[in-house]
């Protein structure tokens, strides 16, 4: 049994808020779904008592395992019969009075309201019966567990291109490789009867985390390196050794000339004369057998702890001490160092727990992390680092959540901060917060920069992203993956995440597991951001959509698409819709019905020329760009109802709708850009449009401020 445990905690508080916001709601209600939310929430809240021991106990206690396995499922399945309850009830408020553009998302009751939806109420009958007899099961069962209440918590309370690494540093300081980088050095460099051979080959060999990779790109940089070679490559390998694609690499690195033969020939001979007569030096970096365990007997220097420990300290301490002072804190500094020497001198192991120790404040919370069992547990059934599994062991229970949905993140995937924020909240790991938007409580302690990007990029590192697939379990899977057995292959149907990657051409059989797994919540390609799009055949959204409909996410970008199936609409649940770079050149007015949706990406819609007319139902809608779209004409009416918006790229000015831009003024969570187009259209002062455009009867945004572009007709804005 994997030792990494389930997370029940932020799912059921999750639960307890979605289903108190519907009761204390001005929607219409149902008949009967009151009493069955309190008995629900009363149940749930006897259960919630003993889930920090469960989850505690789960790691040694198999039988308490499999039951919070089979709660997790459940918890799943309640959360999206209270999701059809509120979205039904919102979809018959809407129909039976529709929101004027000044109003909030909630409305006034219609009295003594019964849905007439027959289906509807017959389909959610059975539901709740189902559920009903699954909770008071689960309730029975968890008496014979000898669960202990516990009140409170110990948490704390604060085909696509693989990317290439680079030699640049990402760290800003280096503790305890000067020693190591010279020998190095002295082996590139020195000559005579230390280089024998024409071609020197020197390993840097170690368990993940080590630090291999920084020590790489120190000797990578030095001047006496750059002085002493006249070509320097640098080639991500990582599990794939593909010979092809590093001799191109090679090539194209050290000629700055792409190598366009797919034969292996003619590649390596490229490469052999671009190399001839110059000396040379190439750094293969991540080239590591996937079983880490397999390097312990070259790990000696690091399983004694007497070497690399003062370095180790040193880069805990950067972090962990980071807030406050070293000094002032002799108890904690003691006990830091006794957790040091169990990192036994890795550097991910020190930064991950002094990541989390540095939210810790008090002395008892350290020692928790120095006494855990888990630092005793085998290594058996997995090569995760103890102190990586103590690090997710001891995070909120709402970011255990957030970090095994990473495990659908393929290893070293570049990605923005905002991309995976949006993901987050899309399945409801995020909680909405009064002083914060939801866009703003995401974390990064899981992520590391890329190397290879200037802007806010981020990767995970392997083990971390090997971590998160332990930990993820049955609820997710990369469809890329091959499963571990049969048994996995029997539980698609707890899955409730999943991801692959896009290849050039894709027909149904490549889907056909999902008649396997049809309570997903994510469909969620990978692709390369820098190749032409794929192709989908036309059937898969047809045949898809009908079986999948729990999803929350579903990703069609970068697929040459030129329509999305009205059935979209029976994806009541979706809260992010990304068609971006595709060739769709008009949405079906069904997706107005979306009601629950959050994000709609359109960015590089090319061919996009209309947008759904209902667009003002969506009122829960944060996120619509629109960017590169420029065939679109106008806008629909009732933008200004959409009070929760906080991206919108672009909006579009005609003789028809000129009015409109006074309804800008309700979106007052607007940030980043916003671009006017077609200002030619509409009378407004020249003043207006040379100075900050506050003339209230030309535009009622005065929170903006603005600028034109030399054609007069477009205008960019900025919340300030």
């Amino acid at each position: 049994m994997p030792i990494e445990g389930i997370f029940l905690s932020a799912s059921v508080k999750l639960l307890f808020e979605k289903m108190s916001s519907f009761a204390s709601s001005k929607l219409p209600t149902f008949e009967g779904i009151g009493t069955q939310l309190t008995n629900w929430t009363n149940m749930l809240r006897q259960i919630e008592a003993l889930l920090i021991d469960a989850e505690e106990k789960q790691l040694t206690d198999r039988a308490v395992n499999l039951w919070l396995d089979d709660l997790q499922d459940l918890a799943y399945d309640l959360d999206d019969l209270v999701d059809e309850f509120a979205t039904e009830a919102l979809r018959q408020s809407l129909k039976a009075k529709p929101p004027q553009a000044s109003s909030s998302k909630v409305w006034n009751p219609i009295p003594n309201f019964k849905p007439r939806d027959v289906v509807f109420n017959f389909k959610m009958r059975s539901t709740i019966e189902g559920i009903n007899t699954r909770l008071h099961n689960s309730f029975e069962q968890c008496s014979k567990l000898n669960l202990v209440k516990i009140v409170g918590t110990t948490t704390p309370t604060k085909t696509w291109q693989k990317p290439k690494s680079t030699s640049l540093l990402k760290e800003p300081r280096v503790y305890g490789r000067e020693k190591d980088q010279r020998k190095i050095i002295e082996l590139l460099v020195g000559g005579g009867e230390s280089s024998r051979n024409k071609v020197d080959v020197i390993p840097i060999v170690g368990m993940g985390g080590i630090g291999k990779t920084t020590l790489a790109q120190m000797v990578y940089n030095d001047e006496i390196v750059k002085n002493h070679f006249d070509l320097k490559a640098w080639v991500c390998v990582s599990d794939e050794f593909d010979i092809l694609k590093i001799t191109k690499a090679i090539y194209d690195s050290v000629t700055s000339q792409t190598c366009s033969s797919d034969n292996l020939d003619q590649a390596q001979v490229q490469l052999k004369q671009a190399l001839a007569g110059k000396k040379f030096f190439i750094v293969l970096d991540d080239v590591w057998n996937k079983k880490y365990n397999d390097w312990n007997d070259l790990n000696s220097p690091f399983k004694d702890g007497a070497q690399g420990n003062e370095d180790c300290w040193s880069l805990f301490a950067q972090h962990a001490f980071e807030n406050r002072s070293i000094d002032a804190n002799p108890n904690l500094v003691s006990i830091g160092k006794k957790i040091v020497e169990k990192c036994k001198g890795l550097p991910l192991a020190a930064k991950t727990l002094s990541g989390l120790l540095r939210c810790k404040e008090r002395d008892e919370e350290w020692v928790d992390v120095l006494c855990s069992k888990i630092w005793d547990l085998s290594h058996a059934e997995s090569d995760i680092l103890p102190a990586l599994r103590l690090s997710y062991h001891h995070l909120p229970s709402h970011l255990k959540q957030c970090f095994a949905y990473c495990s659908i993140i393929p290893k070293d995937y570049e990605f923005e901060e905002e991309e995976i924020v949006l993901l987050w909240m899309a399945e409801g790991f995020i909680m909405q917060k009064r002083e914060k938007q939801m866009e703003d409580v995401g974390a990064r302690s899981f992520f590391q920069p890329s190397s290879t990007s200037k802007g806010s990029k981020f990767v995970m590192h392997d083990l971390i992203n090997d971590l998160a697939h332990v930990v993820a379990r049955d609820t997710c899977f990369r469809l890329d993956d091959k499963l571990k057995d049969q048994e996995q292959y029997r539980n698609l149907n707890k899955a409730r995440h999943s991801s692959y990657m896009q290849e050039m051409y894709e027909g149904m059989k490549k889907f056909e597991i999902f008649d396997k797994a049809m309570h997903l919540r994510t469909f969620l390609p990978f692709g390369s951001k820098h190749k032409w799009s794929c192709y989908l055949a036309s059937n898969v959204p047809l045949n898809l959509f009908p079986k999948l409909r729990r999803l929350r996410v579903l990703n069609m970008s970068r697929y040459c698409i030129t329509e999305v199936p009205n059935s979209v609409a029976d994806l009541k649940h979706l809260r992010y819709l990304n068609l971006s770079h595709t060739s769709i050149e008009k949405l079906p007015e069904s997706l107005g019905s979306l009601y629950n949706l959050q994000t709609l990406m359109l960015r590089e819609c090319a061919k996009l020329k209309k947008l759904p007319t209902d667009l003002g139902s969506l009122i829960d809608l944060r996120h619509l760009d629109t960017t590169n779209a420029h065939s679109l004409k106008e806008m629909p009416l009732g933008i200004g109802k959409l009070v929760s918006l906080q991206t919108l790229s672009n909006f579009i000015v005609t003789k028809n709708n000129g009015d409109q831009l006074r309804e800008l003024g309700n979106l007052i969570y607007l940030r980043g850009k916003l671009c006017l187009s077609g200002l030619q259209n509409v009378v407004v002062p020249l003043a207006a449009r040379e100075a900050n455009l506050n003339d209230k009867n030309a535009l009622d945004v005065l929170s903006m401020e603005w600028s034109v572009n030399s054609d007069d007709s477009r205008v960019q804005g900025r919340r300030i």
